[in-house]
């Protein structure tokens, strides 16, 4: 038994099959209930090595795997992207009003105003320039904006996809927000309807209203919008605004090298105005003409020329005197036609030749004499018989200065006032004629001293208005009182209040040149007070008339004795005078002024045609060395109605006197005896029996006469002879009996 334990034999499924016998058992392949895995372990081994050489040789697949993982993984997050972005879109969309209801908003409304000839003086408003067609405006125009501002305009629908992506890549790049890949048509939309603020729910609706205004509007169009919207910088929307206030000329004339610097201020109008820095407007244009060669819009020839131009100047702020025209004509506006609510063109009564004439007298004299004088400022008012303003400075340059110094500088006019004294004294009996004693004189503490400290004893009042004494205005105050002259000053055209005092006499209340000059305008046109103004006709750009003026009634405020007299004494100004140098070939009268220490110096003069004043002084009212108004003042009027009175025909003033023969001046003359101190008590006081003037408004109407040679071409209500009232009888006071002078009274006489 023991040996049989020991000589077991166990089942084995290896090596040849074996004799059966009696001894053990064996079992073959075939016998097995589970196949062997010897043979699939083998074939897994050799899969396992072809598989590693498979992978050896194609280890490049790895690579575009990898990168198709990434493209799967790229468009699954551009799904999700999109979807957000669209979420995006609805949710600001949404917030927006129903596009049915959308509409491009009025653009804000031009004042053109031109002169009596229909030439430009300037344009106002917000935009500063009326809208141009895109076919009237220079061609170089749209092709610069589009070469460096939008160059796939006329392809994209709106929004560029290109430069958006550009733009996000160079402000990643640069790591700051330094392009923003607007199109032209996203600027407009922003322009039209939103605020500048970066936000994204203001560029979600940028783009929105970009595809709106492609799908309702030309290409075309929205260029032409666009560039007489935009802004230029130096206050000028618009391209029209641009070219005047840039190059002082349309944009239907502007030249390539001009094109290209306006289409460069797109970027950056306020710092890259020429008006402000001209190097970098300069630059910027040049890289505009780079880019038009670039998209083959110019020739390499146009390109170097261009290039070579030279840079563009420009005053820091609109220039030429015309502008102060334009500022008062624009105030007086809401007046005439209240709000302006559309484009409207203003036909002006100036002149522009005449301005320009007023401009240059004013400038050169400044520029030659200014200096060494210590007179900086100058001012030049011309009004014709109508009571229209042919022209207006109202200083020396009015890109350094806009204050209206002829329209709201008040000063004092000095010895210019002294007409209204004289005119007085006439309504109240003197007459050219009339003697006074021109020697110092003293009422109360005032003692008024002729100009020089010179006197010339007995003188006739023409000859007194003529050398313009003081002592002898001062008596003439007195003898009427200075309530009279008060009035009689208003009654011509002084709006400003006057105190009645006795000092007034040599000008000491203060006025506006433009209103001492419209005051002298009844002693031009024999005795009538027009009403003073700019506008002649206002109209829309359909021809509709807002406001026309019709020249209106002028009340006579003067007798025309009173003007024959006042005229003949104040030709001796001119004549004889302390204006000589203002004399030329017309019979002309007017009077000189200088205020005290020379601080003022004015000559107001007039022809049969025009009535000018001219001041010149400081506006810290610093004396002048000695200026006078029969110096720069009477210098600058010679030189204006000279060229203003050019081919036109010699006409006399108005009115009639004839002087009184020398023996026959005794009804008012000072006896022999020499003139006395006025006591104090009367200082102030008017004489016993002096008169004063009615109203100018108890009118009756009826009588004309004419507009004074300077009308307006055309045909105009304003050229012709416009209607006139008869006065009352008793304009200017009646002359029933001769006042005596105080000094009369004193002495016995």
């Amino acid at each position: 038994m023991a040996n049989r334990r020991d000589s077991r034999i166990e089942p084995s499924f290896e090596g040849p099959p074996r004799a059966k016998s009696s001894a053990g058992f064996s079992v073959s392949e075939e016998d097995r209930v589970v196949p062997s895995n010897r043979k699939t372990s083998a074939k897994r081994q050799s899969a396992k090595t072809k598989s590693s050489r498979r992978g050896r040789g194609k280890s490049g697949r790895g690579l575009f795997g990898v990168l198709g993982r990434l493209f799967y993984w790229c468009f699954v997050l551009a799904i999700w992207g999109g979807i957000a972005t669209a979420g995006i879109v609805v949710y600001y969309g949404a917030k927006m009003p129903a596009a049915t209801t959308w509409a491009i908003p009025d653009r804000a409304p031009n004042i053109r105003i031109v002169s009596v000839d229909g030439k430009l003086l300037a344009n106002r408003g917000m935009s500063g320039g009326e809208a141009v067609g895109l076919h009237e405006m220079s061609a170089y125009i749209p092709e610069a904006v589009i070469a460096i501002e939008d160059r796939r305009f006329y392809s994209h629908l709106g929004i560029d996809p290109i430069g958006l992506s550009r733009a996000m890549v160079a402000n990643v790049v640069g790591g700051r927000f330094s392009q923003g890949g607007s199109t032209l048509t996203q600027q407009l939309a922003k322009n039209l309807f939103l605020t500048p603020d970066r936000t994204l729910e203001r560029k979600v609706q940028e783009v929105l209203l970009a595809l709106w205004l492609e799908h309702k509007h030309t290409k075309d169009q929205i260029l032409e919008m666009y560039l007489n919207r935009v802004y230029f910088g130096s206050g000028a929307y618009g391209v029209e605004a641009a070219s005047r206030r840039y190059f002082g000329k349309s944009a239907r004339d502007v030249t390539l090298p001009e094109a290209a610097l306006l289409a460069g201020l797109l970027k950056a109008p306020s710092r890259l105005s020429p008006a402000r820095d001209p190097k970098a407007a300069e630059q910027r244009s040049q890289l505009v003409l780079a880019a038009m060669r670039d998209e083959g819009k110019i020739s390499a020839k146009e390109l170097t020329t261009a290039m070579s131009a030279p840079a563009t100047r420009v005053a820091s702020y609109w220039t030429g005197s015309e502008n102060y025209v334009a500022d008062t004509i624009v105030e007086e506006l809401p007046d005439l036609i209240g709000d302006v609510r559309s484009d409207i063109i203003v036909d002006t009564t100036v002149d522009l030749t005449l301005q320009k004439l007023a401009e240059q007298s004013i400038r050169r004299l400044i520029d030659g004499s200014g200096k060494k004088l210590n007179a900086s400022q100058g001012v030049l008012v011309s009004i014709d018989n109508s009571g229209a303003v042919r022209a207006m400075v109202g200083g020396y340059d009015y890109s350094t200065s806009q204050f209206d110094r002829a329209s709201e500088a008040r000063r004092q006019p000095g010895s210019a006032f002294k007409p209204f004294v004289y005119m007085a004294a006439l309504e109240a009996g003197r007459t050219p004629d009339s003697v006074r004693n021109d020697a110092p004189i003293r009422i109360g503490k005032w003692t008024p001293t002729n100009y020089g400290g010179k006197y010339f004893g007995k003188v006739t009042l023409a000859t007194a208005l003529a050398k313009s004494l003081n002592s002898v205005a001062a008596q003439l105050t007195m003898e009427v009182g200075p309530d009279a002259v008060v009035e009689a000053a208003h009654r011509m055209g002084i709006q400003s209040d006057l105190t009645a005092n006795t000092s007034i006499a040599l000008g000491t209340s203060e006025v506006t040149p433009l209103e001492l000059t419209s005051a002298y305008v009844p002693f031009a046109n024999g005795g009538y007070r027009p009403e003073v103004h700019f506008i002649r006709r206002v109209t829309t750009t359909g021809g509709k008339v807002l406001y026309d003026n019709n020249g209106g009634g002028a009340p006579r405020v003067v007798k025309p004795e009173i003007v024959g007299m006042m005229n003949s004494m104040m030709t001796g100004t001119v004549e004889i005078g302390t204006a000589r140098k203002a004399a030329f070939a017309w019979p002309a009268a007017g009077k000189t002024g200088t205020s005290q220490n020379s601080r003022d110096a004015w000559f107001i003069g007039y022809t049969a045609n025009l009535t000018t004043g001219v001041w010149f002084g400081n506006d810290d009212g610093s004396p002048m060395k000695k200026v006078t108004g029969g110096a720069l003042p009477a210098q600058a009027w010679h030189e204006f109605m000279v060229a203003a009175h050019e081919g036109v025909p010699v006409r006399p003033l108005p009115g009639t006197w004839r002087s009184t023969p020398p023996d026959t001046i005794v009804q008012d003359e000072i006896p022999s005896n020499t003139a006395q101190p006025v006591p104090s008590a009367s200082v102030g006081q008017s004489a016993p029996s002096a008169q004063k003037a009615s109203s100018p408004r108890a009118v009756r109407p009826a009588e004309t006469i004419d507009g004074g040679g300077f009308g307006i071409p055309g045909g105009d209500s304003a050229t012709a002879s416009i209607k006139r009232p008869v006065p009352p009888g008793d304009v200017g006071g009646p002359v029933k009996k001769r006042q005596t002078s105080i000094l009369d009274i004193l002495t016995g006489g």
